[in-house]
C-alpha cells in the first residue's frame, strides 16, 4: 500500500507545520511523520474491504489481490506499527502527541462507522454527511499539522490555529474526492470513475441532490439509484444518468465552490494565530497544492 504511492498529504502538512519554526530534521519528527501516513494506509485497507472496493491507487486493493483475512491482518500490523513510529517524539512532548492522535484514531473510526451506517439510510442529511467527513477525514489531517507545530515547541494558539486550518483543509479534500470519483480522469485518479454512484454511496453530490432536486428530479434520481449493475453495460449507464442529472442540478459547480468556501475557511483560521507573513505563505502554498489536485 505504501510503496505504490498515495498524495502524502498528511506528512506533508506535519513536516511544513514543524518547518515553520524549526530546521533540525532527526527522527524525532520524521518517525511520527511517517506514522501519519502508516496510519492513514492502515484505514485505507479496512475501508477498501468494507467498501468491497475494486482498486486503489491504480492498483488491486490489498483483499482483491489476496484475500480479506490477509488484508485485516496486514492492517492491524500497520495500524501497530504507527504507534511504534510514533514513539520517537520527543519525550517532553509524547504523552500530548499520544493524546492528541488517540483521539484522532477514535474519531476516524467514529466516522467509518457513520458512513457504513449511511448505507443503510435512504435519506443523509448534508449536516449529516460534513459530520462525518469531519470524522472520518478531516481530523486526521487536522492532528497531522498540530502534531508537527506541537514536536517544533510552536505556542499553543499556533498549534490549535494550525488545526483548525487542516481540519477545514480535509473537509475541502473530501468533497474535493467526492467529485473526482464522477467527474475526474480515472488514469489520474487511480481508481475507477462512478464508483460512489454504482454503490449508491452517499457521498457530497449524492446528498446535495437529495436535498435540492424538485419533484421532476427527484423521481428521476431514484429511478437512476434503482438502476441495476449487474454487467458493465449496467454500470457505465447509471453512472452515465447520474452524471447527466448532477450537471443539470449544478451539482458539479456547487461541489467546487463547496471546497473553495472551505479554503477560504482554512485560511481565516491562520488570521489571528500570530504566525508572520512567510508562514501564512507556505501554509497558503500547501493548501493552494490541494485545491489543484486531479487524483
Amino acid at each position: 500500500m505504501i510503496s505504490i504511492g498515495g498524495k502524502r498529504i498528511r506528512p506533508r502538512l506535519c513536516l511544513t507545520a514543524y518547518n515553520l519554526f524549526s530546521d533540525r530534521m532527526d527522527k524525532s519528527i520524521l518517525k511520527p511523520m511517517m506514522a501519519l501516513e502508516v496510519f492513514h494506509c492502515f484505514t485505507l485497507i479496512h475501508d477498501d474491504i468494507m467498501d468491497n472496493s475494486d482498486r486503489r491507487r491504480g492498483q488491486p486493493t490489498v483483499h482483491k489481490k489476496w484475500n480479506n483475512n490477509t488484508a485485516i491482518l496486514s492492517g492491524d500490523v500497520m495500524s501497530i506499527e504507527a504507534y511504534t513510529l510514533l514513539s520517537e517524539a520527543p519525550s517532553e512532548i509524547l504523552p500530548e502527541v499520544l493524546r492528541l492522535f488517540n483521539d484522532t484514531a477514535s474519531k476516524v473510526c467514529e466516522g467509518q462507522q457513520l458512513d457504513m451506517d449511511f448505507e443503510k439510510s435512504s435519506v443523509v442529511t448534508l449536516d449529516e454527511y460534513l459530520k462525518m467527513i469531519g470524522l472520518k477525514t478531516a481530523v486526521l489531517i487536522a492532528c497531522s499539522g498540530k502534531m508537527g507545530a506541537l514536536i517544533a515547541g510552536a505556542p499553543r494558539k499556533v498549534c490549535d490555529a494550525i488545526y483548525d486550518y487542516g481540519y477545514a483543509i480535509g473537509m475541502a479534500f473530501q468533497i474535493m474526492d467526492d467529485y473526482l470519483d464522477t467527474f475526474g480522469d480515472p488514469i489520474i485518479f487511480g481508481k475507477n470513475i462512478g464508483g460512489d454512484i454504482v454503490s449508491n454511496k452517499k457521498s457530497w453530490l449524492l446528498v446535495y441532490s437529495m436535498k435540492n432536486a424538485a419533484s421532476e428530479k427527484s423521481a428521476r434520481l431514484q429511478e437512476i439509484l434503482a438502476m441495476p449493475v449487474g454487467s458493465d453495460g449496467e454500470r457505465a449507464a447509471k453512472i452515465a444518468a447520474m452524471k447527466e442529472l448532477y450537471v443539470g442540478l449544478g451539482v458539479d459547480s456547487a461541489a467546487l465552490s463547496e471546497i473553495e468556501a472551505y479554503h477560504r475557511k482554512a485560511f481565516a483560521a491562520l488570521k489571528d494565530s500570530g504566525l508572520g507573513p512567510q508562514q501564512m505563505e507556505r501554509l497558503k502554498d500547501y493548501m493552494e497544492s490541494l485545491f489543484n489536485r486531479k487524483r
